[in-house]
């Protein structure tokens, strides 16, 4: 099983590479797909080149994960991807797990899919989107049945390290550590 990590044009820089570089540090198969065609300029007007378009990955695939990185403008599209909400809804159906960070967890509330009472965080900035008692404010990444949610660019790692600590467990973080020395 591998992640699928969905760039939108305006993602934050640091909570899409370091998603990424963390997941494929932990050897698991990161599918890397752009929710509109290459190049996708991130918020920091840097340009990145997705391993496919997200039309293009096969419905009947199956991921462990599916990853949402944030930024105010990316969460947007997230929001307004049509294929953004189908692949959510399969990740469901399948009972797979979901991560989305900063803004992002703005596109699982457009898609209608939180449950309700489902525990979050979410950048500052849109916690009030939510309803109340839902945001975890005094917390920095927040898991909650199969999501997995993180606070900002600055909880990149925790909420990376998170990921694969959910699903491959402490050895695989610790692993990871070795050669990245963050705080776990």
């Amino acid at each position: 099983m591998s992640a699928l990590v969905l760039l939108a044009p305006g993602f934050e820089d640091i909570e899409g590479i370091t998603v990424i570089d963390i997941l494929r540090r932990a050897e698991m198969e990161t599918v890397v797909a752009g929710i509109v065609p290459n190049p996708i300029t991130a918020a920091r007007l840097t340009r990145h080149v997705a391993d496919i378009h997200l039309a293009d990955v096969p419905p009947a695939r199956e991921f462990e994960i599916v990853v949402l990185p944030g930024g105010a403008e990316g969460a947007k599209h997230l929001a307004e991807s049509r294929l953004v909400g189908e692949w959510l809804v399969r990740q469901r159906e399948r009972d797979q797990w979901v991560a989305a960070v900063c803004a992002a967890p703005t596109a699982l509330l457009a898609h209608g899919w939180l449950k309700p009472g489902q525990k979050i965080i979410a950048h500052p900035s849109v916690q009030s989107q939510f309803p109340a008692g839902q945001v975890q404010a005094s917390q920095r990444v927040v898991v909650d049945g199969k999501l997995i949610t993180g606070l900002s660019a600055g909880a990149a790692m925790e909420w990376s390290y998170e990921i694969v600590r959910q699903l491959r467990g402490d050895d695989a973080v610790a692993r990871v550590n070795q050669g990245v020395r963050a705080p776990t």
